[in-house]
């Protein structure tokens, strides 16, 4: 084999390493035997790659590895964990995960442990916290939820029985305990933690010297859209000085195609396969999003460059005679919410056959599912008096069909290439 396709075959292994990475930031050898391998393979490329690139540390060890991310900006739209079913964790799944690793982690625990042990501890501990864990169905569920995610991320084995069966019946069951992972669960010590905000603050470390490339480059890997009004002025100058260069590295490093519009950039993958979400997507609730921003931007027929200000809270002047907030301004549009719950039972009556089983009758589910999926692409948000649509909803829009006119079907074209641009004109 030359030099030349033993270099090709290199890169693309590494691109794959990386991208498995991105898919499973941990990665256990019990899941992702292969992937885990190829990590392995090419581990120091990887360490010195996602810390040069993103300020992102890399932790390999035999049965495992954990990409070690910095907290993203308060912009960033919300990654919950998501239980079986689809919904996202509630506040008191989170509590149990919590308790869990915590019992996991005392020393009294090997390599293996039974689940009535497990859960004996949680809720010694949790009363030891004042936190009241009773024995419901339903704390059982959260419980459930979360040893799920455990297994998951190959901290948890299932050994002998199901958690599953020990939720609806408390059968015993015996689980494989990987402690090596444990402590790397969190990304970062909660020594000398004492708020959420103090462990969502990004560390000052040498990784943040090369900001704002890394700053930039961590948002287009981590979000799928990322917002022109979202940046920073030097991150801007970077998106657009050094185009060329930052869609080089976004290609040769992960795989992933960078497009730059006036409203804002993402980093999309073309395989899907690092996509948490796919949007446009086949589900009732991806369906039922393009189709609700379609009829939206019908309603409100907004123009480009639109400005909206959000409505704050009523708060009292300050001494001098100033509100204490200026109310925040957003490129887009504010549909009432009378407006989008008029749309959602309008989209019932006309796909309601189409859609899923549970959404059919069900318009309220189907609004908060669809405005959550919305905001996690950060196309819209939430307010109290509607729904405000970003500009790049445009993206998903589809063009529209003009007739040929007479000379263009005569020159045997099909399509008016005149047609006029589409909401929030797209300049690159």
């Amino acid at each position: 084999m030359s030099p030349s396709v033993t270099s090709a075959h290199e890169a693309v292994e590494r691109r794959l390493a990386a991208r498995a990475l991105l898919a499973n930031p941990i990665l256990s050898g019990l899941h992702h035997p292969d992937q885990l391998a190829l990590v392995r393979r090419h581990a120091p490329w990887l360490r010195q790659m996602y810390f040069s690139r993103t300020g992102y540390s890399l932790i390999i060890e035999t049965g495992f590895a954990r990409l070690s991310k910095a907290p993203l900006d308060a912009d960033t739209a919300p990654r919950p964990a998501l239980r079986t079913t689809g919904q996202p964790f509630t506040s008191r799944t989170y509590t149990c995960l919590a308790l869990l690793c915590s019992a996991l982690l005392a020393p009294a625990v090997g390599d293996q442990v039974l689940l009535s042990a497990l859960v004996e501890q949680v809720r010694a501990d949790a009363a030891s916290a004042d936190l009241r864990l009773s024995e419901s169905t339903d704390e059982a569920r959260h419980l459930v939820q979360a040893l799920h995610l455990l297994i998951d991320w190959g901290a948890l084995h299932e050994t002998e029985g199901t958690v599953v069966a020990w939720g609806l019946r408390a059968d015993e069951v015996l689980l494989d305990v990987n402690r090596p992972l444990l402590p790397h669960l969190l990304a970062r010590t909660l020594r000398d933690i004492d708020t959420p905000a103090t462990l969502l603050t990004p560390k000052l470390t040498s990784a943040n010297q090369d900001e704002p490339r890394r700053a930039l480059r961590r948002k287009l890997i981590e979000n799928p859209l990322v917002r022109r009004e979202d940046l920073s002025d030097a991150e801007r100058d970077v998106l657009s000085r050094e185009r060329t260069e930052l869609t080089r590295v976004l290609d040769e490093d992960f795989g992933l195609v960078l497009e730059v519009r006036a409203e804002g950039a993402l980093a999309y993958d073309p395989d899907d396969d690092v996509t948490d979400l796919t949007f446009p997507g086949r589900s009732t609730v991806a369906h039922a999003a393009l189709l609700l921003t379609n009829a939206l931007i019908d309603d409100l027929s907004p123009k480009a460059g639109q400005i909206v200000t959000l409505p704050v809270a009523t708060e009292e002047a300050s001494d001098d005679g100033f509100p204490k907030e200026t109310p925040p301004t957003r490129p887009g549009a504010l549909a009432p919410w009378s407006t989008v719950e008029a749309n959602v039972e309008l989209l019932i009556e006309r796909y309601g056959p189409y859609f899923g089983e549970g959404y059919r009758t069900n318009a309220s589910l189907l609004l908060n599912d669809t405005v959550r999926l919305l905001e996690s692409m950060s196309l819209a948000e939430g307010t109290e008096t509607g729904l405000l649509i970003h500009p790049a909803i445009a993206r998903y829009r589809p063009e529209p069909q003009r007739l040929p006119t007479r000379a263009a079907r005569r020159m045997g074209s099909t399509i008016d290439d005149n047609s006029s641009p589409l909401w929030f004109e797209e300049k690159p």
